[in-house]
């Protein structure tokens, strides 16, 4: 089984962008071949380089004219390493050459031209110009360089642990989710024009609107084709597009909008979700219905969510059913990374007023440690881009709105880039000692579990009377050899574990690391393990 990725519900703010230490290292010539062996390997997160969407510059040095040469093509590898190694990601705080950034590594026989490849995490980086420009400066900046080459790519769209999810989001790297849990406050227009800011900055993004009962991107949208199709080979569903953004909407199945109970509607949402083919995606943006029920519950499930936005709006009620929603992710180890209080305020006469009041954002960000905060002003052109199919970042892209959801995109962008290096409880089943291990995050340490133990403490309905607390399956019920079949993964929160009596028991991580502290009776076997 494949190692989980989640995170805390919080983070800090990221440091502000510095790219150049503040003096180069020395640069001794002995670790040539260290260096160079760095710039030729990949760190264990990052999948192997794409060579569509580059971007090229060529760069002719000021000190062409030097007289200073290298004496071989190591040494000047070593010079351009040790030069690049100045650039610092802000948001892993290292080196682009110990991130494994640095692709292609190149000099010419002449020993006079470079040329390399730098491969980001993600193409909507939001300072990759910043990048590429101090890339061509610094080593442009060594005595025998005449002409330097870079080019710009990024990582091919790659899930944590693709292979463990269904078919259609095997290829999406991120997927966030924009909620709010109050109708009416503008979170469908959040979601859009965030998912068309993120492809403005040159990702493949898609938007999945979860609301059956009211969906709202047929009407924020305005694709040519407003029906989804089905692929008779595979019976996968194709979605429509617009501007470049792939659109799957309840909407959109010719169907308005639904009248169905519960199980039903969580049903038709993994369908549109999981049989979609999504193809390669940088980024899925899921427009969350109101509330914290049953498809909220069905998505996390599904779907490794990387992180959530929140909006709100001033009102206190507002922030009532916010508090709700936060508490809903955390529980379901889903981090929330930035809050937009929308309809916040309006300009006029020189003066800043705030109709509704001030607070509600402030008030989530403080009391969740939500560490972003993004205030949306009242503009008639918002509100009515959402009825005229175009979004106000595509209408305006200049505009002061478009400005606000540029920061907010860019917010996202480096706190999932960030969510992605973190481990998460992994679990798994080992056979030749008959335990399941759990593996504790951002440690080396894990801890065996016997399987009885876990099957005999589920807490769901099949299990515990919700009403009475009483225990339906007794500890004698269970036998002591008991082997799962199968562990896999729920989200971010939980695993799946399949028995051999046909038996289906979700177990939250909280609850296995609760088990490592909980007697049990002892069996052969679970000495044996408590032993080991």
């Amino acid at each position: 089984m494949q190692t989980l990725h989640a995170s805390p519900a919080s983070f800090l703010a990221p440091p502000a962008p510095q790219l150049l230490r503040t003096a180069p290292p020395p640069a001794p010539r002995a670790n040539a071949a260290a260096l160079a062996a760095v710039a030729n390997r990949s760190r264990p997160w990052f999948p192997p380089p794409r060579h569509a969407c580059r971007r090229s510059r060529r760069v002719t040095s000021a000190s062409s004219g030097a007289s200073a040469t290298v004496a071989s093509v190591d040494d000047a590898k070593t010079d351009v390493l040790i030069a690049l190694s100045q650039i610092i990601d802000p948001d892993f705080g290292t080196d682009i050459v110990s991130c494994g950034f640095v692709k292609d590594l190149e000099i010419s026989e002449a020993l006079e031209e470079v040329s390399f490849r730098l491969e980001l995490t993600t193409p909507a980086c939001p300072i990759k110009d910043e990048f590429e420009q101090k890339a061509n400066e610094v080593v442009a900046a060594l005595p025998w360089v005449k002409k330097v080459d870079v080019t710009m790519s990024a990582q091919p769209a790659q899930p944590t642990y693709g292979g463990e999810l269904p078919e259609g989001l095997q290829k999406i790297s991120n997927i966030i989710a924009v909620s709010s849990c109050k109708g009416g406050v503008g979170k469908s227009t959040v979601a859009v024009n965030l998912a068309y800011t993120l492809a403005g900055m040159g990702a493949r993004v898609g938007i999945f609107d979860a609301d059956v009962f009211g969906p709202s991107l047929p009407t924020m949208v305005s694709p040519e084709n407003r029906l989804l199709v089905m692929n008779p080979e595979n019976r996968s569903i194709l979605p429509t597009e617009y501007l470049g953004v792939k659109l799957v909407s309840f909407g959109f199945a010719g169907q308005g909008r639904a009248i169905m109970r519960g199980p039903m509607v969580s049903g038709v949402i993994d369908q549109l979700l999981t049989t979609t083919d999504w193809g390669e995606l940088d980024y899925l943006v899921i427009d969350m219905p109101p509330g914290t029920g049953d498809i909220h519950l069905t998505l996390c499930q599904v779907a490794p969510l990387t992180a959530a936005v929140i909006v709100t709006t001033p009102q206190k009620l507002a922030f009532i059913d916010v508090a709700k929603g936060v508490r809903m992710f955390s529980k379901l180890k889903v981090p929330c990374v930035a809050v937009v209080e929308n309809m916040c305020y309006f300009d006029a006469d020189g003066k800043r007023f705030y109709p509704f009041g001030q607070g509600s954002g402030t008030q989530v960000v403080q009391q969740f440690g939500i560490p972003h905060l993004f205030d949306l002003p009242i503009r008639p052109t918002l509100s009515a881009s959402g009825d005229t199919g175009i979004p106000e970042v595509v209408a305006d892209p200049l505009g002061d709105v478009a400005n606000i959801f540029q920061n907010l995109g860019a917010c996202v962008v480096q706190q999932c880039a960030k969510i992605r290096q973190q481990v998460s409880t992994a679990v798994s089943y080992d056979r030749s000692i008959k335990a399941i291990r759990v593996k504790v995050p951002d440690s080396d340490e894990e801890f065996l579990l016997h399987p009885a133990t876990v099957r005999r403490n589920d807490r769901s309905a099949q299990s515990v009377d919700e009403w009475t607390g009483e225990q339906k399956v007794q500890y004698s019920d269970i036998q002591d050899d008991i082997e799962p079949q199968e562990i896999r993964p729920m989200g971010n929160y939980a695993v799946s574990i399949t028995w051999p009596d046909g038996f289906s028991q979700i177990a939250p991580y909280d609850q296995l690391e609760m088990l490592e502290r909980l007697v049990d009776v002892p069996s052969p076997t679970a000495s044996a393990v408590a032993s080991s």
